[in-house]
């Protein structure tokens, strides 16, 4: 058996209006707890199912953040992103537009917006939207989280 090896993807290889869909993740009561526990964030609409019955949502939902953090763990599945990867720039413009209810499975499209070359010439910014998307085809998170990246190295 012989070590695969992955095709590294740099800056040049992106072109704007490039898409690209993750892998799905179906995200269940167990993810919540985890997170709750890791975050300290037991906020009863997370964690309370009787609380939660009588919320607007009429069931627990997932943090929104959770959300978010499964929406990076699935890009990188993608395998496009990461040999070049610098640094995440930030999280911009991102909207929690519907709720992620137990058993709900999640997929991201990630569009490239816009990129530009960095004035020393030997980086790049990748500006990328990210839409999460439940089994409904229903957008529950939208916004971009712009990633540094290396350029082609010589």
């Amino acid at each position: 058996m012989g070590n695969a090896t992955k095709p590294a993807f740099y800056f040049e290889d992106f072109d704007i209006g490039d898409t690209f869909t993750t892998p799905s993740r179906t995200v269940g009561l167990a993810e919540v707890a985890t997170f709750a526990g890791l975050s300290g964030d037991y906020n009863p609409i997370h964690t309370d199912a009787e609380f939660a019955s009588k919320s607007q949502f009429g069931e627990r939902i997932a943090h929104g953040v959770l959300g978010m953090s499964v929406l990076t763990g699935l890009v990188t599945r993608l395998g496009v992103f990461e040999a070049g990867t610098i640094a995440l720039l930030g999280i911009e413009e991102w909207r929690f537009k519907g709720p992620v209810f137990d058993g709900d499975t999640i997929h991201v499209k990630v569009l490239i917006e816009d990129k530009k070359l960095t004035s020393d010439g030997k980086r790049g910014v990748l500006r990328r939207r990210y839409q999460l998307v439940n089994q409904r085809e229903e957008v529950v998170q939208e916004g971009v989280m712009p990633l540094l990246m290396k350029c082609r190295p010589e």
